[in-house]
């Protein structure tokens, strides 16, 4: 399994999440964050904007699934503009997950059945 962390432009967002949907990944969590990258935020007048909003997409799946999952998100959250700004996406690994309701744990080899 794998962590997907998505931080995008907001008007991708809804983009995004359909296209994750339609694809079979509903799973997605969304939180809204400030921050900058290489366009080290925007300057309008005299006044620069230092962090500028955008949204982190949260899902995990499983490491067969990894290259389509960040493909769909690259396709939908791209701008087109070739400039900075359209977002990053991180991968990490996952060794565990546990579904809290029903204490069902799920490792990267095998599933195990805990008593809640």
């Amino acid at each position: 399994m794998v962590l997907i962390k998505s931080i995008i432009r907001p008007e991708k967002v809804d983009q995004v999440m359909e296209a994750l949907m339609e694809s079979g990944y509903p799973a997605v969590t969304k939180v809204s964050v400030f921050g900058r990258g290489k366009q080290r935020g925007i300057k309008i007048g005299d006044i620069t904007y230092d962090e500028l909003p955008k949204q982190m997409l949260i899902t995990v799946v499983k490491e067969s699934d990894k290259d389509f999952v960040v493909d769909t998100i690259v396709s939908n959250a791209r701008t087109g503009q070739g400039k900075y700004g359209d977002g990053k996406i991180f991968v990490q690994p996952v060794s565990e997950m546990i579904t809290v309701s029903s204490g069902h744990v799920e490792t990267s080899s095998r599933d195990v059945e805990v008593e809640a």
